[in-house]
């Protein structure tokens, strides 16, 4: 076997054991997590001279780095100075039917995650949510439910909602207009049909409570930094407003990053902890581990395979993104595809298709979504069980549903 051959070879198992790493969650008998396996793959890759260093710098995608963390960094300001959770408060402290408390969590986890990363908006709202079921003595689990799906789907309408759509976003060079017009009108019924499925699964625990019956316990106190949550609004505000213009999302979000640190008066370092620092380096790993798989030129053989026409094919690429999005998680799925991007058809339509069907995979099963865990384990935490199979009778009726509004609105503009 010459070098060459072995490099290819060597290259083509460290993506399959990065991704067989990723699919588990983590290596056996040591304690090597997802991020850690993708930096692993990475230095691999280099080691087995897969990648030549200069190559694999040019691999990251920076602009995609820059962007979430400029958006992680507008967010920890917004949840800090406690606006998210005063907004959540004003919201659902409001008298009225269980059913209609229901639509309005679907309906603010849903608006705050399409421009703000849905897994934060879950981590704000979650003690928020079962604070005002308690207070109302409202079963609190179809409303934790209505919370996780409804952020999933409101983050497929914008290029912010999620990590996923940043990275399509940027190797597909989709604008995030691209994503409003195209995505937000089938991810406004796509919250209407989870909606209803909650309320439909749980017509019984929600038409059994009534609101007026409220406990009147004494909610936890609230700060609110009214200076900082004006501060970080506007900033918010303007930043959404630059994105809608067609300025690069990565400059404005790190241009919005750095006004909130110049004037926002909060210790750097409480921001930095608010960082998903170890998602960042998953995404540094992935990046170099998959551009060694391509130099293989792997895409080919496998499109070769598999047939070019069932790849462009809408129905049998969005049922393939959702297998691979709840096996290996949302963003080293879609990463997967890079390569293949180019046999996938018409570039928007394929890269639109590729953002919200594995955004909307992640509410199939409680482990598809990290916002799905957050909110699962937030309510453990309280006493409250959300199990594996009472998720997925929710779950499975939502992702078809979702899945297939968005598959026939993108259907109309191919």
């Amino acid at each position: 076997m010459n070098i060459a051959d072995f490099r290819i070879e060597a290259a083509l198992a460290i993506f399959i054991l990065t991704y067989a790493a990723l699919a588990v969650g983590r290596l056996p008998y040591n304690k090597v997590d997802r991020p850690a396996a993708a930096m692993i793959g990475a230095v691999a890759m280099l080691l087995f001279g897969a990648l030549s260093e200069r190559q694999a710098l040019r691999a990251i995608d920076f602009p995609t780095i820059s962007l979430l963390f400029g958006m992680m960094v507008i967010v920890a300001n917004l949840r800090l100075c406690g606006a998210f959770t005063w907004l959540a408060r004003r919201v659902l402290e409001r008298r009225v039917s269980p059913f209609w408390m229901l639509a309005l969590v679907v309906a603010l986890s849903g608006a705050l995650a399409a421009f703000f990363i849905n897994d934060v908006v879950c981590l704000v709202l979650t003690p928020v949510v079962i604070e005002a079921a308690v207070e109302s003595e409202v079963n609190p689990v179809p409303l934790l439910l209505g919370l996780a799906t409804a952020s999933n789907i409101g983050s497929a309408a914008t290029v912010t909602g999620n990590p996923q759509n940043m990275i399509v976003a940027n190797f597909a060079n989709l604008t995030y207009t691209n994503f409003i017009f195209h995505l937000a009108p089938a991810a406004v019924l796509g919250l209407l049909a989870a909606f209803g499925v909650v309320a439909l699964v749980y017509r019984r625990e929600l038409t059994a409570c009534d609101i007026s019956c409220g406990t009147g316990k004494k909610k936890t106190r609230l700060r609110v930094c009214k200076a900082l949550a004006l501060k970080a609004s506007l900033v918010s505000l303007a930043a959404i407003a630059c994105f809608a213009l067609g300025f690069p999302t990565s400059l404005v979000a790190l241009s919005a990053a750095a006004a909130m640190l110049l004037v926002g008066h909060l210790r750097p370092e409480r921001i930095y902890q608010e960082v998903d620092w170890p998602l960042l380096l998953m995404f540094v790993g992935l990046f170099v581990v998959v551009a060694g798989a391509q130099n293989t030129g792997f895409q080919n053989s496998l499109a070769r395979l598999v047939g070019v026409e069932r790849l462009s094919n809408p129905i049998t690429l969005a049922a393939l993104i959702t297998v691979l999005s709840n096996a290996l998680s949302n963003v080293p799925a879609v990463l997967f595809f890079k390569p293949l991007f180019h046999l996938l058809g018409n570039p928007t339509s394929a890269g639109l298709l590729l953002a919200s069907v594995s955004t909307y995979a992640g509410n199939l099963t409680v482990m598809g979504s990290i916002a799905n865990l957050i909110v699962v384990e937030n309510a453990r935490r309280r006493g409250i069980g959300i199990g594996f199979f009472e998720y997925m009778r929710v779950g499975v009726p939502i992702t078809l549903l979702t899945t297939s509004i968005n598959l026939a609105w993108l259907s109309v503009f191919r």
